[in-house]
């Protein structure tokens, strides 16, 4: 069985702030404006996501000013050369220094990665049914990203062995990790 894998958010899309908006569709940040290149409109842009599509010219970017619209893109130095359809010139330009680039999630049946906005504010339940708590946060850990729980409790990610976006995450975990006897500082509990 092959087992979903994590997508850090410090290297692909993330929701925009880190927290997924329920006022509305899901945006994730998938890049930035650095700073202006050239005297007509390019923009220099440093992409988080591993989704060059995100790039290609007529995709529509929402950015805290309205939505602008990749008229081309070209790879440089690392980043991207970007025009937008409302970046005309150097002076424009110079004013969208830093501006985030949000988009809606690119939906892929045959994707089985988990992505922070699933997993945020989804509930884990384990093998025996038992619900455990509300996820809160992913953190980063060389072996396996960690699920934090409100209670402070953490799931390695390799235990995940399903999901419903956003609502439940079915967890296969050894005896005592999800002990809910556990209480933080006390010795006599094992």
């Amino acid at each position: 069985m092959t087992r979903p894998r994590s997508t850090s958010t410090s290297s692909t899309d993330r929701p925009v702030d880190g927290r997924p908006s329920h006022d509305g569709p899901v945006l994730l940040e998938v890049g930035r404006i650095d700073k202006p290149h050239g005297l007509r409109g390019e923009v220099v842009v440093s992409l988080i996501t591993p989704r060059l599509e995100r790039l290609a010219a007529g995709s529509v970017l929402q950015t805290d000013r309205g939505p602008v619209t990749v008229q081309f893109s070209r790879p440089h130095q690392h980043r991207f050369l970007v025009r937008f359809d409302r970046i005309t010139d150097r002076d424009t330009a110079e004013g969208w220094r830093g501006v985030v680039l949000s988009a809606p999630p690119v939906l892929d049946a045959d994707d089985d990665t988990l992505w922070l906005h699933e997993l945020v504010g989804a509930t884990v339940v384990d093998q025996h049914g038992t619900s455990h708590g509300t996820v809160v946060a992913l953190l980063d850990n060389p072996a396996s990203d960690l699920l934090e729980l409100t209670d402070g409790r953490l799931v390695p990610l390799v235990f995940v062995v399903g999901h419903e976006p956003g609502v439940r995450i079915d967890v296969d975990v050894p005896p005592g990790l999800l002990d809910d006897g556990y209480v933080e500082g006390r010795e006599d509990v094992p």
